[in-house]
């Protein structure tokens, strides 16, 4: 599926900085992006017009005055290209086509299982990328790139899933040659708990440099941002609270092979099996939600426990890390 017209490429990274700058949506000057960026008015204006030439800036009226020709403002044009985002999570897949500022063209969501393995998986996502194409009247040879969050730690460097926990069949499986077979365009992976604490940041704490998101659905993850920057670690696998062993654990067997983590006690999946066990018809993190919502007491007390077994795991974090900020996300 490549496009079916030569495609400008993309901005070199060195054009980057710029874009980044203007995503924020604030028309400027040439003069005024220079101090910002740290670079030379010429370097400015050099990276300008390579931006230009690929429509992804565009003059956006004039500035005010001090006297002779007045400067003109420059202003993303967030038309001029559009993106793929896709949420892949152990139970479901979310799909968005957004332009360039983030607006949401057109979504689709569905279920799934991460078990059918990454050939099917992906297949899925690349036709459900297709059909939002189609819907909101773009092009392949419009599209700039795809972003995937997967539910387990990702070698960022290759985009390869290591040593996943809940994805059986996706160990080092290389996801962005996978998507490039049908759509020839970057394709940027990283776990999916990475991308919901940058996305946090960037649209809710914008002035803080500390801050860990934790993710609660069918597995637990954090994504953890220290002084500034997304805290990865040495293999991917930064963050991985889900299986962090707890006081209350004992000898409760987790999937991963070992006893008494977080994950076995305070997860979507065993908080289901925890109210099945009981007679409810529970087998998904969203069942849970779904009997909470119905006020059931058993699921209530179930995933009020969950919280505070998060909570102990939380604490040690607060006294390892100092964040600022903790956010709460996920299904639960």
């Amino acid at each position: 599926m490549n496009s079916e017209a030569a495609r400008p490429a993309l901005p070199a990274p060195a054009a980057s900085d710029v874009s980044q700058l203007l995503r924020d949506g604030t028309p400027r000057t040439r003069a005024e992006l220079a101090p910002l960026t740290g670079l030379a008015r010429s370097t400015v204006a050099s990276r300008i017009e390579t931006l230009m030439k690929l429509g992804l800036v565009a003059p956006y009226g004039g500035a005010a005055s001090t006297g002779g020709r007045p400067p003109s403002l420059l202003a993303l044009n967030p038309g001029a290209r559009v993106v793929i985002g896709a949420d892949i999570g152990a139970t479901h897949m979310l799909v968005a086509l957004t332009d360039l500022a983030g607006t949401v063209l057109a979504e689709a969501q569905e279920a799934l299982d991460i078990a059918e393995g990454p050939e099917q998986v992906l297949s899925r996502l690349t036709s459900a990328a297709a059909g939002l194409l189609q819907r909101a009247g773009r092009t392949i040879g419009e599209l700039g790139a795809i972003g995937i969050g997967l539910p387990g730690p990702v070698e960022h460097g290759t985009g390869r899933p290591r040593d996943p926990p809940i994805m059986p069949g996706w160990d080092r499986f290389d996801v962005p040659a996978r998507v490039q077979q049908d759509f020839d365009v970057p394709v940027l992976v990283d776990n999916d708990v990475n991308i919901m604490a940058l996305g946090e940041q960037a649209t809710g704490w914008a002035g803080t440099a500390d801050l860990i998101f934790v993710k609660v659905a069918t597995g637990i993850g954090a994504g953890i941002i220290s002084g500034g920057r997304l805290q990865r670690g040495a293999q991917g696998t930064a963050g991985d609270l889900g299986h962090v062993q707890v006081p209350r654990g004992g000898d409760v067997l987790c999937h991963c092979g070992n006893t008494g983590c977080l994950e076995a006690l305070a997860g979507g999946a065993a908080l289901a099996g925890v109210l099945a066990g009981q007679g409810r018809r529970a087998a998904t993190s969203q069942d849970v939600v779904d009997l909470v919502r119905a006020g059931a007491v058993a699921a209530v007390q179930a995933v009020r426990q969950a919280g505070r077994d998060i909570g102990d795991v939380l604490a040690t974090c607060v006294n390892l890390i100092n964040p600022s900020v903790i956010v709460i996300g996920g299904s639960l």
